[in-house]
């Protein structure tokens, strides 16, 4: 019996069931912005793994500024890397002084595009919340820079969730199967009655599923291409409104 639910935040309640990386991309893509796939993909990983180790992103971030930090990282790295490399890019960006202009350009419109297809999704998963609130209490579960709060409330999801547990603040971050221990203490429920949310196999199910949680499998644009073993999940919704109606 399902008494309470636990959510992961990035690529679930923000963008729709896609990874962040892809959703990132695909903005490269409308923005025109003109490097390969894979040396998105470089400056992806390498701007992700600089936010990990260093404390960039502060706790008072809104998700703009934390996007707007993401998307520097990554501009940097292509102008860096990929200069005398790419010439459709050296001409893009063809001076230090023209490079900067134009990066800023491209900064401005990836920023504007991503910002408003965030808040349009956080707007669609905020009404299925609302409605799921009224069942049922629920616990977010995330990794993510200790500023989860501040993006919650910029999107208006504060007071959705009973409890928060943020990877930066309790020091134990996904796939430890731990984090959602945690998450089944704050609903005060047994793991077999909390049902987890989440658009990660390796980072929400299987941890979630080893914690003895229940588990709903949010499918969307994955990283890579590989072939994903939905059995792992007890269920696959391609749509968190599905949460609510049962298919």
């Amino acid at each position: 019996m399902t008494k309470g639910y636990i959510f992961d935040y990035g690529g679930t309640l923000d963008t729709g069931g896609n990874h962040w990386g892809k959703v990132i991309w695909h903005a490269y893509e409308r923005c025109g912005v003109p490097v390969t796939e894979q040396q998105f993909r470089e400056a992806y990983v390498c701007a992700e793994r600089t936010l990990g180790k260093n404390p960039i992103i502060q706790p008072d971030f809104t998700f703009r500024q934390t996007l707007e930090k993401k998307l520097q990282l990554q501009l940097e790295f292509l102008d860096e890397e990929l200069r005398m490399k790419n010439e459709e890019f050296a001409t893009a960006l063809p001076t230090s002084a023209a490079a900067n202009s134009s990066l800023f350009t491209l900064h401005s419109s990836l920023l504007s595009d991503l910002y408003a297809r965030t808040k349009a999704e956080t707007a669609r998963s905020r009404e299925v919340l609302l409605t799921l609130k009224g069942r049922y209490p629920m616990v977010l579960v995330s990794n993510f820079y200790g500023n989860v709060g501040v993006v919650l409330r910029e999107f208006g999801f504060d007071g959705i969730f009973q409890s928060i547990v943020e990877s930066a603040v309790v020091g134990v971050r996904k796939p430890d199967p731990r984090i959602f221990t945690l998450g089944v203490e704050a609903l005060g429920l047994k793991p077999e009655e909390v049902v987890v949310v989440g658009d990660s196999m390796d980072k929400d199910i299987i941890p979630a599923r080893k914690a003895g949680c229940q588990t709903v499998w949010f499918k969307g644009e994955g990283w890579t291409d590989e072939t994903v073993d939905e059995s792992q999940a007890d269920r696959v919704i391609t749509s968190l409104s599905e949460i609510l109606n049962g298919r």
